[in-house]
Parts: C-alpha cells; sequence; structure tokens
C-alpha cells in the first residue's frame, strides 16, 4: 500500500469524522493502492461474496497479503456498517479478532482491508462442496471453538456486542487459528452497566436469538446464543438451517437441543468423528452447548463461562485416567 493517503470525500468521510474515538485518517488507503493489490479488482481474485459486497485477496507493494472488501452500491448495508466496522477494529485489538488494515473513501467506493486470512472460513472446513480439504479432528475443532469463544470473550469486556456470530464470520489462520470478522451490524453498547440495547433485528436466520428476535432487546447473551449454534455446527458438520431436511431437523438449535435431551446426541455428530470423541469431552461440550441454546437469555452462560467449559472438554479430550478404565473409550 502506498504511503499518501487520499483526501477526504463528501458524506463517507464526514460520517467518520463525526467521531472523535479514533484517529480514522491514519487507516485511509488510497484507491489506486488497492487495484494495483487485485490487479484492478480482476475476477480470479475474487475469494468471497456477502451482503456488503465481494471480497478479494491481494498483496500490497510491501509483499503483505490482504483480503478487501467492496461494497456493492446496491447492498442495502452502506455508510453505517461501513464506519462500524472500521470504528470497533480500531480501537479492538485481540489475537482472535481479524485486523483491519485500512479502508478507502475515494471515488465513491468503501472498501475495508484486512490480513488476509490463508484458511477461510470455519463452514467451508465442515460442509460445503470444496471435498478437497481434509476432516478437521474433533482436538482441531475444540481449539477454534476455544479461539472464538476467546475474540468474543474480549468483545463483551469492550462493551460490543458482535450481532452475526456464525460459522462463516470466523476466519481461519495459516495455523487455523480462529478470527472472528464481519463487524458491519455490531453494537457498542455507551455505558457498560447497560443491560439492555432495543434496536431493529438482524442477523442471520438460524442463529438469531429467540428472545432478542421476538422483543428486540439485543444483550451479550444474543452472541451467546449464536455461537450455541455454531458449537452444533461444529459437532455435527451441517448447516444452521437445511430446508430439504424432515421438519424436525430443518433447524439445527432445535434438532441438536432434542436431540441431547433424549439422550441421543452421539447419533447426530459428524461420522467422521466417529469412534474420536472421548465421551467426557462430548458431554461436556454437548452440555455447553446446549445451555447457550437457552429460551431465556437469563438461563444462558456468559462467554467467559462458555470459554472455561470448552477448555475443560479439550483437557478432557486429552487427558487419560490411568485408573478409570472407561476413559480409554471413545464414542
Amino acid at each position: 500500500m502506498g504511503s499518501k493517503y487520499s483526501k477526504a470525500t463528501n458524506s463517507i468521510n464526514d460520517a467518520l469524522n463525526s467521531s472523535y474515538r479514533v484517529p480514522f485518517e491514519s487507516f485511509r488507503v488510497p484507491f489506486v493502492d488497492l487495484q494495483e493489490a487485485t490487479n484492478n479488482f480482476d475476477e480470479k481474485f475474487r475469494i468471497g461474496v456477502g451482503i456488503f459486497g465481494k471480497v478479494y485477496r491481494g498483496v500490497s507493494r510491501d509483499g503483505t497479503k490482504v483480503a478487501l472488501k467492496r461494497r456493492n452500491r446496491e447492498s442495502p448495508q452502506g455508510i453505517e456498517e461501513f464506519q462500524a466496522e472500521i470504528e470497533i477494529l480500531s480501537f479492538c485489538s485481540h489475537p482472535h479478532l481479524v485486523s483491519l488494515i485500512g479502508y478507502c473513501d475515494e471515488r465513491n467506493e468503501m472498501i475495508l482491508v484486512y490480513e488476509y486470512m490463508e484458511n477461510g472460513n470455519l463452514s467451508s472446513h465442515l460442509y460445503g462442496s470444496d471435498l478437497r480439504l481434509p476432516t478437521m479432528s474433533w482436538e482441531q475443532r475444540l481449539e477454534i471453538c476455544i479461539g472464538a469463544a476467546r475474540g468474543l470473550h474480549y468483545l463483551h469486556n469492550s462493551a460490543v456486542i458482535h450481532r452475526d456470530v456464525k460459522s462463516t464470520n470466523i476466519l481461519l489462520d495459516e495455523n487455523f487459528v480462529a478470527k472472528i470478522t464481519d463487524f458491519g451490524i455490531s453494537k457498542t453498547m455507551s455505558e457498560l452497566d447497560q443491560t439492555h440495547l432495543s434496536t431493529l433485528v438482524q442477523g442471520t436466520i438460524g442463529y438469531l436469538d429467540p428472545e432478542y428476535f421476538n422483543r428486540g432487546q439485543l444483550t451479550e447473551k444474543s452472541d451467546v446464543y449464536s455461537f450455541g449454534v455454531v458449537l452444533f455446527e461444529v459437532l455435527c458438520a451441517r448447516p444452521a438451517i437445511v430446508q430439504s431436511l424432515p421438519r424436525e431437523m430443518v433447524c439445527l438449535a432445535e434438532w441438536a437441543v432434542d436431540s441431547h435431551n433424549k439422550g441421543q446426541l452421539e447419533q447426530i455428530i459428524d461420522p467422521n468423528l466417529a469412534a474420536k470423541i472421548r465421551p467426557e469431552s462430548l458431554r461436556k461440550f454437548g452440555e455447553t452447548a446446549v445451555k447457550c441454546l437457552a429460551l431465556s437469555s437469563e438461563d444462558r452462560p456468559s462467554m467467559g463461562d462458555v470459554l472455561w467449559k470448552l477448555e475443560y472438554a479439550l483437557r478432557l479430550q486429552e487427558s487419560v485416567i490411568q485408573d478409570d478404565p472407561d476413559c480409554n473409550s471413545v464414542i
């Protein structure tokens, strides 16, 4: 990327400069540098697409790999989401959050520049059409869940509610370290002691907290519910919603909770994990995920509690207690 910054532009820049919290100017990147990094946004460099727009991989002048999210001018998301992403990632920094490198607001463009995540998103490794990807071990999946939980725990401690936690918003670097991304609809709480935030319901079907959906009251526990769905995605290797399945299986959250309550959790796990999960680890993981999916936010654990329980599930998977003959048995 170049060393010079572009000039301020109209309403986008006016909106950004209305904030006093962070020096947004230091993150601005010239449009010409982004054209150069992506060979003028060549479709061969496109690695994804979302509601905001297309995502491209690129290489800066110093050889650094980057990912660029370029707004589609017909996208329902605009300045508000663009500003939210910049604001949150410019003052939130954590090993399990994707890093913002810069942004561009020249020529009526809205482009966000991030660190490049070599292994894409979590969902692509759990299910999908890319059969070239190797199956992840249970230990590896637990490590990814723990990393994502750490990122969310940090956000909540920073008074940020993500509001769109899902497997496609958990990215994996070259070492499969999980990092949370996509903060366009995230909300910051102006007061740390604020108990709820009334807001227009936004998120992704299949992950939405029922309490938030019905009452419009957003809390940190809304992220916890969504993360519970992710945990069952990781365990079962299937999407949150599959319309082609029988009615009782369409919604992963409902199906998984029902299976757990019937003592049938081992029957719905990813077949690739068969005979590879220790019963104690599965039990702790299942209990944790089900608690995240409690219909009442008051009954859900905090992300700190979820993190601790996932770390414990990993220790149960890795430990061998010689005095217990059942400890070496697997499902």
